[in-house]
């Protein structure tokens, strides 16, 4: 089974590793991989009407897609939700759309915790200085708390999202509802827009889908998926379409559950007698070192987690942060269902996802005490294995012991 949008058109990449085009100047300021050097992947969802800008994201190799996605307002012009990194090849992209549709009139900020996209906006808007820019309510910065316009937004053009949906200038085209989790240190935020023309809502983190294949953009340079489908530390992977596959579905049990029950550690002084074995000890190979193991039944593990790609609620939001306002996540969740939507584009993994309002309302039947058991980790009857849960629930009771976090609050 495949769940795949209607128009899928890509944009040519060039390979010019040393391209000025994907410079990015500012990542110390958030500093993960893939660092200064971001390439963009553009496709269009819907013929001239959505288009997504897929960068990296990432830290150790484990990198995953990190989504922009453009939208075609009826009455010509743009809407940017969640910007990316602004680089030379971003924006030429940007532009292309621009000469045929109209300037960029508004760009959304759609959280108000994920540095991971806050980052961007600033430099971003700077390329477009009429574009107005919305920002979810409840902004903050850690390690202090600094005011947006210190943070480069433009201060003459930022305003929050209106609480009520019909002031915002682009009603016509969107309806949108916030979810707003006080988590005591800061917000969890995240704005769901509907695009009501065609029936897409657009959201951050709430919801992903694992495609079973890697993205285009994490093929652009394999390197990352080719150290993740090692065995061992002197294991040599052969550049073929079995390891990328292999790679990128490790990479997917890494960036979700952090340390899925397939993943066992080595030893030190293992995982040096291993790197002294090792052909490559690179920089860039961490100098051989590999300090984990696969079991045998990892395949199971994605498998699970993948489920043909259907939706689901990233374990860490099941664990530590949805469980703090189980109503308001399953009001937040509701109201969603009321809508006519027919695909997801999220800002990780894969993107469109093809769903139903029904289909979404139960990715939170977790939240639930009645839920039926088939729904308590995923949406389908392949539940996510309760064993990969082990470590986010062993970093919760920490947090928790630690004074960071609270405990849950009942289901509902």
């Amino acid at each position: 089974m495949t769940r795949q949008g209607k128009f899928r058109f890509k944009s040519p990449i060039s390979n010019n590793e040393n391209s000025q085009d994907w410079s990015w100047s500012y990542w110390l300021a958030v500093p993960f991989y893939p660092y200064g050097k971001r390439r963009t992947v553009k496709s269009e969802v819907i013929k001239d009407t959505i288009w997504t800008f897929d960068q990296l994201h990432g830290i150790l190799y484990t990198i995953v897609p990190i989504r922009m996605t453009v939208v075609k307002l009826k009455e010509d012009g743009l809407l940017i939700y969640a910007p990316v990194a602004p680089t030379r090849e971003c924006i030429r992209m940007v532009n292309e759309i621009v000469k045929k549709y109209g300037d960029v009139k508004y760009i959304i900020l759609p959280t108000s915790s994920g540095l991971e996209h806050k980052v961007f906006v600033g430099p971003f808007a700077r390329y477009f200085p009429n574009a107005q820019v919305f920002v979810a309510p409840h902004q903050w910065s850690f390690p202090f708390n600094l005011p947006l316009s210190w943070l480069g937004f433009p201060q003459k053009r930022t305003q929050e999202l209106p609480s009520d949906v019909q002031k915002a200038p682009f009603a016509e085209d969107f309806n949108y509802t916030v979810l707003d989790i006080n988590l005591g240190r800061g917000s969890f935020v995240e704005v769901a827009m509907l695009h009501k023309p065609t029936r897409t809502l657009l959201l951050t983190d709430t919801i992903l889908s694992i495609p079973e294949e890697p993205p285009e953009i994490v093929q652009l340079d394999p390197y990352a998926l080719l150290f993740h489908a090692k065995e061992n530390g002197y294991d040599v992977v052969t550049d073929n379409k079995t390891n990328r596959r292999k790679g990128w579905q490790r990479i997917a049990l890494f960036a979700i559950y952090f340390r899925p029950s397939a993943l066992e550690t080595v030893g030190l002084w293992q995982a040096l007698r291993d790197a002294v074995k090792a052909v490559d000890k690179s920089k860039k190979a961490y100098f051989g070192l590999f300090p984990f193991r696969w079991k045998d039944n990892w395949q199971d593990s994605f498998n699970a987690l993948r489920a043909y790609g259907r939706p689901f609620v990233a374990p860490i939001l099941q664990t530590l942060i949805l469980p703090q306002a189980p109503q308001q996540v399953l009001d937040w969740a509701d109201k969603i269902a009321t809508w006519d939507f027919g695909r997801i584009i999220s800002c990780h993994f894969d993107s469109p996802i093809p769903t139903t309002p029904h289909e979404f309302r139960n990715c939170f039947a977790f939240l639930e005490k009645n839920s039926d058991v088939s729904k308590a980790f995923g949406c389908t009857n392949e539940p996510l294995i309760e064993d990969d849960f082990k470590f986010i629930k062993q970093l919760e009771a920490n947090l928790i012991r630690r004074g960071i976090a609270t405990l849950p609050k009942e289901k509902v």
